[in-house]
């Protein structure tokens, strides 16, 4: 791995782009409701972006195969959808839970950081899969420390997750951020025995996009036809958090909280 650490004067400019995406992240908290489209939620996350001086992060992001460059500035996913959904015509409903993640390009640093916003009245397992994924994240955050093995922050996101009855999703996990989108380490919300081998230890500078991925039935996830979008296989419920987290010497930072 070449991990890239961050100076304080280069986190405090990430920490600049993160407050972008949350400025676009609540507004479209506040826009998500039955009956819009998730292509107007698309629109007024580009405008809001370009008025405050960024660039989206993800539109025009290459493919894989057959798949074209990302068209959105926002990755949409509905209800059993995880990632990677291309915002269009679909309307929002009643009853929906619709995970938006987003990302901000600003003078060359990046911030990256996604919610799940419950539209109208869900059944309670889903009430509850949404609480439980943002309080993973929230575990991790405040785990995140220098000196700390992620493989422990892991280790108690997914154990937490599995003990209310839930999964996590494998194949998806999060990354390093800096100046470019992805960067290493992969910062995966389980453990394995390649994290095992090869574990990352929380360092000053190290700053990473923490995304935890929870399924409300199977982890199991495919990959539809449009090549972009993700979906679990049973098509059970998802929901989906992240921040953009700096390590300091005092602990962990969102940069994307908008503080």
């Amino acid at each position: 791995m070449a991990i890239r650490l961050k100076s304080p004067d280069q986190i405090e400019r990430m920490h600049k782009a993160g407050r972008i995406v949350r400025l676009v992240l609540d507004r479209l908290g506040d826009m998500v409701a039955p009956g819009i489209t998730t292509e107007e939620l698309n629109a007024e996350a580009e405008r809001l972006c370009h008025a405050n001086g960024g660039k989206c992060l993800f539109k025009g992001v290459p493919g894989r195969g057959r798949a074209g460059p990302f068209p959105g500035a926002i990755c949409v996913s509905l209800n059993e959808e995880v990632v990677h959904g291309i915002p269009s015509q679909r309307v929002v409903c009643d009853g929906d839970i619709v995970s938006v993640d987003f990302g901000v390009e600003l003078d060359g640093w990046c911030g990256d950081a996604a919610e799940t916003y419950i539209v109208g009245q869900v059944p309670d397992d889903v009430r509850r899969l949404v609480e439980v994924t943002r309080n993973a994240l929230a575990m991790a955050v405040a785990m995140c420390a220098p000196g700390v093995k992620w493989s422990s922050v892991a280790e108690a996101m997914q154990g937490y997750v599995e003990s209310e009855g839930f999964s996590v999703v494998r194949e998806f996990v999060g990354h390093g951020i800096g100046s470019e989108m992805h960067e290493d380490p992969k910062v995966p919300n389980f453990v394995s025995p390649e994290l095992r081998r090869r574990d990352i230890s929380l360092v000053p500078g190290l700053v990473l996009a923490v995304e935890p991925m929870v399924n409300l039935g199977s982890a199991d996830v495919k990959c539809c036809r449009d090549g972009w979008t993700v979906a679990t296989c049973d098509s059970g419920r998802s929901a989906h958090f992240e921040h953009t987290i700096a390590i300091t010497p005092d602990g962990a930072i969102p940069l994307t909280d908008g503080s």
